[in-house]
């Protein structure tokens, strides 16, 4: 029986990254029924929206989906489709896996460490006004002197509820996957109330594993020297939002770039799973970029599934064409193009 999974193209280089994916998977042997959806930028200039709602039930429907990577707007524009679809699916955990292949070019080795990030609030819980607003002139009033006029607003939300589930999460992750250790991260010294509340709910969940994983916790700033001294230190890293986010972009650069980072997005009833890339439009149709972390999120993706076999023979598969360097893109220091890169892959699954 075949696998009914969301398959979402994307924009920019993402339908072509998708296309490719989508044949590496079926070349492991699972059966998968991809349903096509779409999100991003094309599907906005047809229908007015960049994530409509069909698309969203598709996943809701199937609890599955792989997602190309989608444009996201800097300063301007639709908010993020990737934070959206996120907010509208409770999709509360993303999980950045970083570890190191033989052939990727990086200053370590043998980094296999894990980010979990909290997917829904903090500052990327979308409460923000702009100066001048009703809205933040209020908030202003409120804060009695401690904010200027004519500011900005964004407000940092953290409940007890989100902070207990992702670093539940991130504990069980860690015992499911024979991890030693959990670090929870914040900027608690500073931000007392939201990131205070998030060592404090994380230090009673840390009791419930007592003996069976270590915890510890780490400020911000001091776990990015941390990691570029010695990240052989950490297994699970596990924080609010907008620290996960720039710490995982980090931890792909330990490991090699974010061409070999894979990510997934977990919530109680459905998954998606992404490259953690951007979606590159000036490489739009060129058969140019690395598939490799999409390649890598499929594999998650296969091991939710309960795949797990032919999620080990995916990753093999991955690891031995970039070893090799004969079919890989120009990042890894090859001259191939996406789909020969898959199709190396390929042909290493038969």
């Amino acid at each position: 029986m075949a696998y009914k999974i969301t398959l979402i193209p994307g924009d920019g280089t993402g339908p072509e990254l998708a296309e490719v994916t989508a044949k590496v998977v079926e070349a492991t042997g699972v059966k998968i029924d991809w349903e096509i959806a779409h999100a991003g930028v094309d599907i906005m200039e047809k229908e007015g929206t960049p994530l409509p709602d069909s698309t969203l039930k598709s996943i809701a429907k199937n609890k599955v989906a792989l997602k190309g990577p989608i444009t996201t707007p800097i300063g301007t524009g639709f908010r993020s489709v990737n934070v959206a679809i996120r907010k509208e699916l409770d999709l509360y955990s993303c999980l950045r896996p970083c570890k190191t292949y033989a052939g990727v070019k990086s200053r370590y080795n043998d980094i296999d460490l894990v980010v979990v990030r909290e997917n829904t609030e903090d500052l990327y819980a979308g409460v923000e006004y702009f100066e001048n607003t009703e809205e933040a002139n209020k908030i202003i009033d409120i804060s009695k002197g401690k904010i200027r006029k004519e500011s900005a607003i964004s407000i940092k939300p953290m409940s007890v509820f989100g902070c207990e589930r992702i670093v539940r999460f991130a504990f069980d992750h860690a015992v499911k996957h024979n991890r030693k250790k959990v670090t929870a991260v914040t900027k608690a010294n500073i931000m007392k109330c939201t990131d205070g509340l998030f060592y404090r709910v994380a230090r009673e969940v840390a009791k419930e594993f007592e003996g069976k994983i270590e915890y510890e916790e780490r400020l911000i700033d001091n776990m990015c020297m941390q990691l570029v001294q010695k990240p052989e230190l950490y297994d699970v890293i596990v924080l609010p939002n907008l620290y996960g986010d720039i710490l995982s972009d980090l931890c792909a650069g330990l490991v090699g770039g974010l061409g070999v980072a894979p990510g997934a997005n977990h919530g109680k009833d459905c998954a998606v799973f992404e490259a953690v890339h951007g979606s590159a439009p000036k490489y739009k149709g060129l058969n140019k970029v690395n598939p490799t972390a999409l390649i890598l999120s499929a594999k998650l993706m296969l091991e939710h599934i309960g795949e797990s076999e032919a999620a080990k023979r995916l990753e093999k598969a991955v690891s031995e064409v970039i070893v090799e360097k004969k079919n890989v893109t120009y990042d890894l220091g090859g001259t191939a193009g996406t789909k020969e890169m898959g199709n190396a892959i390929i042909e290493k699954l038969k």
